[in-house]
């Protein structure tokens, strides 16, 4: 019998690899891994729904729950997670020396609903004291013209989001002093020219995002993985099938972090990295599963709802295809 054949648009992560060279292989699927970047498997899948399974921005699944009907269905596999407490970027003739200062200033956002800011702006509202409606979000391209949001939004009234000029970048803005700060996931150009122009507010941001998580214990989710719900409804098996197939490859990349005989990764000082990374956030550093990362979905969901891009405060087990949150017992 043959394999269902199926499009995953994912970018090339050590724990998706043995996805794309072949190594797993999911229980009857036959899958094409199509490498891209980030932004362009959201924007494909998002506008024009052209992969089966795609990795896609936390934010803009949860956004798309609110359609009806609801294009997508995840499992609870995350391919990105990040500390965003060094995503913060600030302009140096801005006068911003600590959060409060942000406080009724204009801050860039590449888009109000990509999945960095939405937890930016959670972290900020409970951890310092930054109200989310305290400051306008001013949106667009970070490095070229003419970027949008990519889905749209409908926002109450007291969250204030302007675009930028068509000719405008939000790198350069912070530069300049246009805007005061810049919420992102990327590293701006003119951030990293290092003239000066453009510093992090959190420059110790490493023992800050460690101590912010010994005390809340989320390490924050970014993406996750979804399957087109016509394909899903069709076939519901794919989505054990996924599931599984996500977590064996991520298994390989554990073993390969730990790997000593040869380091696999161009780090000098791997091993001390996993270690660290092991007594700081435990040996599964990068937990898959819904059991794991409930609390850190909960939190999301909360800021998501705060931020008025859910209607209503979602579940984190709403979030995801029933069939990969239970497993048969022997």
């Amino acid at each position: 019998m043959s394999k269902l054949r199926l499009t995953l648009g994912c970018w090339n992560y050590d724990r998706t690899r043995a996805l794309q060279d072949g190594r797993v292989q999911p229980d009857g699927i036959d899958l094409v891994y199509l490498d891209m970047p980030v932004e362009e498997t959201f924007f494909r899948m998002l506008r024009h729904r052209e992969f089966d399974v795609a990795e896609m921005s936390l934010s803009s699944y949860t956004v798309s729950l609110n359609r009806d009907p609801q294009p997508f269905i995840a499992i609870p596999v995350f391919p990105s997670r990040c500390f965003r407490h060094s995503s913060i970027y600030v302009s140096a003739v801005a006068g911003i020396r600590e959060p409060r200062d942000l406080i009724g200033k204009r801050i860039g956002n590449p888009e109000y609903q990509m999945t960095a800011p939405v937890w930016i702006r959670g972290i900020l509202a409970d951890e310092y004291g930054v109200p989310v409606d305290s400051v306008t979000y001013v949106t667009g391209g970070e490095e070229e013209p003419g970027r949008s949001e990519k889905i749209r939004l409908d926002l109450p009234s007291h969250i204030r989001v302007e675009p930028i000029g068509p000719g405008q970048t939000l790198a350069r803005m912070l530069a300049s002093g246009e805007i005061a700060a810049l919420q992102t996931a990327r590293m701006p150009s003119t951030f990293a020219t290092g003239d000066g122009r453009v510093r992090r507010l959190f420059e110790n941001f490493v023992d800050v995002e460690k101590a912010y998580f010994k005390r809340t214990g989320i390490f924050p989710i970014m993406h996750t993985v979804v399957i087109r719900r016509d394909v899903y409804e069709r076939n519901p098996w794919v989505a054990q099938s996924l599931y599984k197939a996500f977590c064996a490859a991520q298994r390989l990349a554990y073993e390969d972090l730990r790997e000593t005989a040869a380091l696999k990764t161009m780090l000098p000082w791997l091993v001390a990295h996993v270690d660290e990374a092991r007594r700081e956030l435990g040996d599964d550093y990068w937990p898959y599963g819904l059991a794991r990362n409930t609390e850190t979905l909960a939190t999301f969901l909360r800021y998501h709802h705060e931020q008025g891009l859910s209607k209503r405060r979602l579940e984190p087990e709403a979030l995801f295809a029933p069939e990969t949150l239970e497993s048969f017992r022997i």
